[in-house]
C-alpha cells in the first residue's frame, strides 16, 4: 500500500455496521470531474460496486453574460471537493485514497467523517435548484448605458442589483427627474 495509512480493522468493522454514508474527499481544485471519472473507472475495474456506490461533484447552474448574451454554465459549488457514497473498509478507503488527484478524506486524522443527512440534504437542494443563478459585475452606483429596449442609448446609475433574478434597477434622468427602470443584465453595459 505504499505510504498510505490503513484504517484499523476495528474501525472498518464499525463502519460496515454503520453502513452506507456520504463522505467528502479533497481534490486539487479544477480536477473534480477528472477525479469523479477516475474513481468511477477504479470502482468498475476493482469490483468495488458493493462498497462505493456513487460519486458526486456538487455543481449549480449560473448565467453569465458573453458578448451581451446570457449563457448558462455549470459551476462547482465546493471547488476542490467531491462527495462519495460508500461503506468505509480498508479496501474501499484504499481505492478512493489512491485515486489520482485525491489528497485525502475530510475528517480528523486518518478517519473519514461522514456527512450528516441534513448537510447532504442542503447540498442536494442547492444542486437541484432549477432556476439558474446570475453572475454579473454590477454594483450600486455604477454608471451604465442601456443597450436594448425603448431607452437604448440612455445612461443611468445602478440603484439596486437583483442577482437571483438577473435584473437591476437603474435610475435614468429624464426631463430633469430620476426615473427608476428595472432592466435585465443583458440590457445594460458598464461605462
Amino acid at each position: 500500500m505504499g505510504d498510505a495509512t490503513n484504517i484499523s480493522t476495528e474501525q472498518g468493522r464499525q463502519d460496515v455496521k454503520a453502513g452506507r454514508n456520504w463522505y467528502v474527499i479533497h481534490t486539487y481544485s479544477g480536477y473534480e470531474d477528472a477525479v469523479k471519472n477516475a474513481l468511477e473507472q477504479r470502482i468498475e475495474t476493482m469490483n468495488m460496486q458493493d462498497k462505493i456506490f456513487e460519486v458526486v461533484v456538487p455543481k449549480e447552474t449560473e448565467v453569465i453574460l458573453r458578448k451581451g448574451k446570457p449563457v448558462q454554465r455549470k459551476k462547482c459549488i465546493f471547488p476542490g471537493y467531491v462527495i462519495v457514497s460508500m461503506i468505509v473498509t480498508d479496501d474501499s478507503w484504499y481505492v478512493v485514497r489512491n485515486t489520482p488527484n485525491v489528497t485525502g478524506f475530510v475528517g480528523s486524522g486518518n478517519v473519514p467523517v461522514p456527512v450528516t443527512p441534513e448537510e447532504f440534504g442542503v447540498v442536494k437542494k442547492r444542486m437541484g435548484v432549477n432556476e439558474p443563478k446570475y453572475k454579473a459585475d454590477f454594483s450600486e452606483g455604477d454608471i451604465v448605458k442601456i443597450v436594448d429596449g425603448p431607452f437604448a442609448t440612455h445612461e443611468g446609475v445602478v440603484d439596486e442589483v437583483y442577482p437571483d433574478k438577473g435584473k437591476l434597477r437603474v435610475l435614468v434622468t429624464m426631463f430633469e427627474r430620476e426615473t427608476p427602470m428595472e432592466l435585465t443584465f443583458n440590457q445594460v453595459q458598464k461605462k
